[in-house]
């Protein structure tokens, strides 16, 4: 048996051909292209992530022999409105993940359903799929009145596939509209967006069979009797990818943002300190998540503006001078882009405190990685 997972990332789509020993076989990937017409807006067109899908599947089955596929799994980013007609047809371009239009509907909806970080188990913020939809309602009626459902990213995908609209649980967590500790779509939180559960996918865990690929696809790539899994988020996805789906299980994720992400066994909120609590990809498993938003984006930051080749460059500068910089590293607070957890200040500043005129650029490098580290810290604390 083989699988073809493919993941619908923002800057691409990548697709893999795994073996049933969980090797990579071939992996195959297009880019995709961000549209930001207006400040804030961030928006991508659907059918281009089709196109995308579909050009790597060719290349794929052009390259080898899929007859054996048994699955296709779906992961991808979050977040991301995308608005179909009754009759499947995309109504604009989608509404991404770090679009930043909507705080004024944040407010709104935090009004109309005092309760919602309860419900969902996190603040509503503009990066989430409810405000964005309700910003449409504002600004748009006449694409809204139009609305037939509602997908996320990769469910866009899967309808395609297979003609189904499903959503698996870790993604539709990340939307605002589900009662994350039921693993349901909340009604009160979608009737303050003018929606209802009919506007929706139906639920799905992310090990369930959501449908088959359609005889067509089938055709065209050469398969048979391909079902597609529910699939996963992409921070959900990447802990199964990384054995992390028990209680007490937990990862860091480092890239541009920092992520901490430790699986329960039950719904937890903490949402005083901008903690995220999402459901896992597989059933009775959620997960808290804190989030920086500026980590590895630090020391690329620091590297490039104090002349060092690059990051790493800049790491053995200051392993080389580890005996002598206890006492003169200043403090550096990582808050290039603002803050999620635990302090949840879009307008926070970085800071470099405690220089004197024996600072040198390596002093200032290590600040830059303790900064960086202790806000780590303080997520994993929250």
């Amino acid at each position: 048996m083989m699988y073809v997972g493919i993941d619908l990332g923002t800057s691409g789509v990548k697709t893999v051909l795994m073996n049933d020993a969980g090797a990579v076989v071939r992996a195959v990937s297009r880019p995709l292209s961000v549209s930001m017409p207006h400040p804030l807006w961030s928006e991508q067109d659907p059918q281009d992530w089709w196109q995308a899908t579909c050009d790597c599947l060719d290349e794929l089955s052009s390259e080898e022999n899929l007859s054996k596929v048994k699955s296709i799994g779906l992961s991808g980013q979050m977040h991301g409105a995308t608005l179909l007609d009754d009759k499947g047809n995309v109504l604009r371009p989608a509404i991404l993940w770090n679009d930043g239009r909507s705080a004024e509907e944040c407010e709104e909806l935090s009004t109309l359903v005092p309760d919602s970080s309860v419900r969902t188990g996190n603040l509503i913020m503009a990066g989430f799929t409810a405000p964005k939809v309700l910003w449409v309602k504002k600004n748009e009626p006449e694409v809204f009145t139009k609305i037939s459902k509602v997908l996320l990213p990769k469910d866009f995908l899967r309808y395609q596939l297979s003609g189904e609209f499903g959503s698996d649980m870790s993604d539709a967590a990340g939307t605002m509209w589900l009662n994350t500790e039921s693993r349901t779509w909340d009604e009160e939180l979608l009737s303050a967006c003018g929606l209802n559960v009919d506007n929706m996918p139906a639920l799905y865990e992310g090990n369930s069979a959501t449908g088959n690929l359609k005889d067509a696809l089938q055709t065209r790539w050469g398969m048979q009797n391909v079902i597609l899994a529910g699939g996963a988020g992409d921070n959900a996805a990447g802990a199964i990818g990384c054995g992390i789906y028990e209680p007490g299980h937990a990862m860091l994720s480092l890239g541009t943002s920092g992520v901490y992400f430790a699986v329960t066994d039950r719904f937890t909120v903490n949402t005083a300190q901008a903690v995220h609590s999402f459901c896992h990809a597989i059933p009775n498993r959620w997960h808290m998540m804190s989030v920086m938003l500026s980590a590895a984006s630090c020391l690329d930051w620091y590297a490039c503006q104090s002349g060092y080749k690059d990051v790493g460059s800049m790491i053995e500068d200051v392993q080389a001078n580890t005996s002598h910089l206890d006492t003169q590293t200043p403090v550096f607070l990582p808050y290039l882009t603002g803050e999620r957890t635990p302090h949840n200040n879009p307008s926070a500043k970085a800071v470099f405190f405690g220089l004197s005129a024996s600072t040198k650029r390596v002093h200032m490098a290590r600040a830059v990685i303790e900064g960086v580290s202790m806000a780590l810290a303080d997520g994993i604390d929250s």
